[in-house]
């Protein structure tokens, strides 16, 4: 009976071999790799605990090929189903099968036999069979689907050939089963385990653990096949592959004694007498007094330290849960990359982080361009088999184990990477994309579970996410609390509604609702509670004491008023912030205030630059405009930034002045944290004299007279925010518009307070409001009920009663989900859009990099590279180009104009660059700029620039 075959060597894998190493394997994951709160979890729905947890899992992972014993498989290579068919073993051929064999996928088959060895030998009855055998039927990542099932039952040719073969078909199933279950510890376990209802999320973790033995045992670089491999044991065969596969153990983390303060000092790179800001505290001393970790919300302004609040609370919580890892998710790759070196400081300060290794992943589409992510990746050598002298089996040429380890204690193991691999790291920070593919249902989704189950989850940003996100979010968080796992939710603020449902997604429906009853009004800074159907617990910690006034003024949508504004505001010096809501907004308002001030005093940034040019502009505003005592560049003179949503969130910068347009009022909140962020000598003397007062002027709209005309914002801003966000915004603000310096908004005991009123269902604004407020909100109801709509086709269910299997647990999915622009539109209500790498054609035809780029961290060039087009660039020069991609914007979304776009894109293949030979530039679309740095594309004239990106006008007739 065989399990494994190749073609190219006539290489083979008997049935038996492969479910012992499976078995082997399992047990060595289940004993090294699984976190110990996915084994306490498994183990608790036993009747031994772990004892039962262990013998299940490796028995799982053991019979899991069993439907390979079935003619329907057998059959497909003629020379080993030949061999069977002499000992009596007869099947048709593959041919004559016809399409029928389809019905019998190993997996399904294998679940079929299974449960009628169950019924057949321990007197199991089908309906809890099913929650067992699902691992065998899901291996390959999908579960069964009950009409699947009952197809099969109706062909049973393909699982035993009729007639007198049959009966020894049975006989070769039975006994594979029977001498599984001695080998592997069941059989006395079996009758006991009958009356087990086992949860869907212990399904979703056998059945995952099930599919990584699998994968491991599978690979014939580390479990040779015969007839090489027939000469070794199978202990000698698992302890070569486990060497060779190097696995990081999981994190055990410490609960962490002492106070908050020194916690913190500990950790954190905190300056010379700093103190642990009351939030801070708050949330250390609530992760320790709750009855079991569970899900805390944080809310504090702008600037309070919740991200090292965060990662505290992570680690008490870890201790308690038994996580080994952590997930920290973003809102955008941009703020995922700034926060991995954060992530890889944290735990070098961890206790005993010198003494062993660590798995870490950064997970977004281009995390292998981030310099701190390619330099661990770059340490981690490739797997294979390695004998227990430590001379590797494989003959292909390995790195130097050594050369690999020294100094990497923290590293992106190799074995550990792929869209559906690499969250299984230990330590991962990514999108939040991520995060919410876990309530998509996919294949292999199980995996993803299993990544999650076992860490600490911290989403950030939580009010950046809409209805659409929100629909996953929200199922994902009901998972999240089945699995018992440990997760921190962080905001500057949230709507009281969207809090409750947050509790009552991970907790149940009793904690949003007592949610309601425990905060009074609108206190701030919050911190709220709960446990997996417990009632929410709520603290209300002072803020730092670092208040700030802004005084909110409207300013007239008219790009010369803003002009001559500046020009008085600046005439003593002094830096401003202007947030525009469309890159458009961002250009034209760039293009009037160079005008008027000169190119050296505007600066640009948006999201439409290439990746390693953004990058740089966000180096470069740190570094310019950053803290005092960091940024060192702050101009002595006269600035204008110019900027599109990107200022909102991370970048640590400090402006004298803003401009923003009218925005939902969480987001404008968000924008004033970059004003006056910190202080710059007593009183802000520092300041220019005229900018010592926090102000933001309020523009982006036609405000009439200001009282009685309700305000019309542009219609970029509409069509990015709608209308009833943006008019509840203003209506919100009016008091502080109208009352100026008598009435700032007073930050952060203003912010609640404002959010809570914009986001509330009662009356705002004037009376006379009233009728375009109700207009907008029955738009707006309309939008919000299409996006929950939209987002419900493919989201995974609600977790089923115990005992329930996952038959059809991702039936009508998506297939696979991934990291791609298409893959994280399933999870974002955003259009598919187009991706493309951006080089310069030369006057001579030759392509280059583009030619400013600046060098990187070891001072090699990176600008005006040659990029071969009849051979395969220097894997430097391709990074390098592939760091260059860019996403075209809206205009290039719409079907017709996006597959013109591409047609004329795919025109320019070079075949030197495709393959594994160029894994950078392979099947990227390449998007060619003359030396003037422009080109046409489906209609539209394109030109990029390093200090504007990318601007596309319409090519007019």
């Amino acid at each position: 009976m065989w399990a494994k075959h190749d073609r190219d060597s006539e290489g083979w894998l008997p049935l038996w071999r492969h479910m012992e190493d499976s078995a082997a394997v399992a047990g060595l994951l289940w004993d090294r790799w699984l976190p110990a709160g996915v084994r306490r979890l498994v183990a608790e729905a036993l009747p031994q605990g772990e004892a039962d947890a262990r013998v299940l899992a490796v028995w799982l992972a053991g019979v899991h090929d069993i439907g390979k014993a079935t003619p329907a498989f057998a059959c497909q290579v003629d020379q080993l189903a030949d061999v069977m068919r002499g000992q009596g073993l007869e099947m048709r051929s593959a041919k004559a099968f016809g399409p029928d064999r389809r019905l019998a996928p190993h997996g399904l088959a294998g679940q079929v036999l299974l449960g009628e060895w169950l019924e057949e030998r321990y007197g199991w009855v089908s309906a809890r069979a099913g929650q067992f055998t699902v691992a065998v039927g899901g291996h390959h990542g999908v579960p069964p689907e009950y009409g699947q099932i009952k197809a099969l039952y109706e062909h049973e040719e393909l699982l035993r050939t009729p007639g007198a073969s049959g009966r020894v078909w049975r006989q070769v199933q039975t006994e594979f089963l029977d001498a599984c279950a001695e080998r592997f510890g069941v059989a006395e376990r079996l009758k006991a385990w009958r009356a087990v209802k086992l949860s869907q999320p212990v399904q979703v973790l056998l059945t995952a653990l099930v599919i990584v033995s699998d994968w491991i045992a599978s690979n014939p670089d580390m479990f040779p096949y015969f007839p090489e491999g027939a000469s070794r044991s199978g202990e000698e065969r698992l302890a070569a592959a486990w060497r060779g596969l190097d696995l990081p153990e999981p994190w055990r983390a410490e609960e962490p004694a002492g106070s908050a303060q020194e916690l913190f000092v500990s950790r954190f790179d905190l300056p010379a007498g700093a103190r642990v800001r009351p939030v801070q505290e708050a949330a250390v001393e609530l992760a320790r007094e709750m009855e079991a970790p569970g899900l805390m919300i944080v809310e504090a302004p702008m600037g309070e330290g919740k991200t090292e609040a965060a990662l505290a609370v992570t680690e008490v919580s870890a201790a308690r849960s038994g996580a080994g890892g952590v997930f920290f998710a973003l809102p955008t790759m941009a703020t995922g990359n700034a926060m991995f070196p954060r992530l890889l400081e944290w735990m070098r300060r961890l206790p005993g982080a010198g003494s062993g290794r660590q798995s870490v992943h950064l997970a977004h589409s281009k995390a292998a361009l981030n310099e701190d992510f390619a330099g661990l990746m770059a340490r981690a050598g490739r797997v294979a088999a390695v004998e227990v002298d430590g001379e590797p089996i494989s003959s292909r040429r390995q790195p130097d184990d050594a050369g690999r380890r020294a100094g990497a204690e923290l590293v992106a193991h190799a074995w550990l990477r792929g869209r559906k691999k690499a969250m299984l790291a230990s330590f991962v920070t990514g999108t939040v994309d991520q995060l919410l593919f876990m309530g998509l249902k996919s294949r292999h989704l199980a995996l993803r579970h299993l990544a999650l189950a076992g860490k600490v989850v911290v989403v950030d940003e939580a009010h950046a996410y809409d209805t659409y996100m929100s629909v996953y979010l929200d199922r994902v968080l009901s998972w999240l609390g089945a699995y018992r796992v440990p997760v921190v939710v962080l905001s500057a603020t949230l709507p009281a509604a969207r809090r409750r449902e947050l509790l009552r997604a991970y907790a149940g429906d009793g904690a949003g609702a007592a949610a309601g009853e425990s905060v009074e009004g609108d206190a701030y800074p919050l911190l709220t509670a709960v446990v997996p159907g417990g009632t929410p617990v709520v603290r209300c910690p002072q803020a730092s004491g670092r208040a700030t006034d802004v005084e909110v003024e409207r300013l007239a949508d008219d790009m010369g008023v803003l002009a001559v504004r500046l020009e008085e505001e600046l005439a003593g010096g002094g830096c401003v912030l202007v947030v525009r809501n469309t890159v458009k907004r961002v250009l034209e308002t760039a293009r009037v205030l160079r005008d008027r001030f000169g190119d050296e005093d505007v600066t640009v940034a948006h999201s439409c630059f290439v990746d390693l040019d953004r990058a740089a502009k966000d180096r470069d505003l740190l570094e310019r405009f950053g803290p005092p005592g960091k940024a060192a560049g702050r101009p002595g003179r006269r600035h204008i930034v110019v900027a599109s949503q990107v200022a909102e969130q991370s970048l640590d910068v400090d402006f004298d002045l803003l401009v923003s347009d009218l925005c939902p009022v969480d987001l404008l909140l968000q924008r004033m944290g970059r004003l006056h962020r910190h202080r710059r000598g007593q009183g802000q003397s520092e300041r220019p004299e005229r900018l010592r007062r926090a102000r933001c002027l309020l523009t982006g709209a036609d405000w009439g007279d200001g009282t009685v005309e309700v305000p019309d914002p542009v219609r970029g801003s509409v069509a990015v925010y709608g209308r009833y966000a943006l008019l509840r915004s203003a209506a919100v603000l009016l008091p502080h518009l109208v009352g100026g310096r008598e009435r700032p908004v007073r930050l952060p005991s203003d912010i609640s307070v404002l959010v809570q009123g914009a986001y509330g269902q009662g009356p705002v604004g004037p009376e006379h409001w009233a009728g375009a407020l109700e207009e907008a909100r029955v738009q707006f109801d309309e939008h919000r009920a299409g996006q929950a709509g939209r987002a419900a086709v493919f989201r995974l269910g609600e977790v089923g009663r115990p005992g329930k299997p996952l038959f059809g647990w991702v039936a009508a999915g998506v297939g696979d989900a991934d990291d791609s622009r298409a893959g994280r539109a399933q999870v974002r209500d955003s259009r598919e859009s187009v991706e493309v790498v951006v080089v310069q054609r030369r006057a001579d035809g030759g392509l280059v990099t583009l030619p400013w780029l600046e060098a990187d961290r070891k001072g090699r060039r990176r600008g005006g590279l040659e990029l071969p087009q009849d051979q395969t660039p220097t894997p430097f020069a391709a990074r390098t180009a592939a760091g260059c991609g860019l996403r075209l914007p809206l205009q290039f979304s719409y079907a017709e104009t996006m597959d013109r776009a591409i047609k004329e894109l795919e025109q320019l293949y070079l075949p030197a660059w495709q393959g594994k030979d160029c894994p950078w530039l392979s099947g990227q679309l390449i998007l060619t700029l003359d030396e003037d740095c422009q080109t046409r594309l489906a209609g539209f004239f394109l030109r990029y620039s390093r200090l504007d990106g990318l601007e596309v006008t319409r090519v007019r007739d």
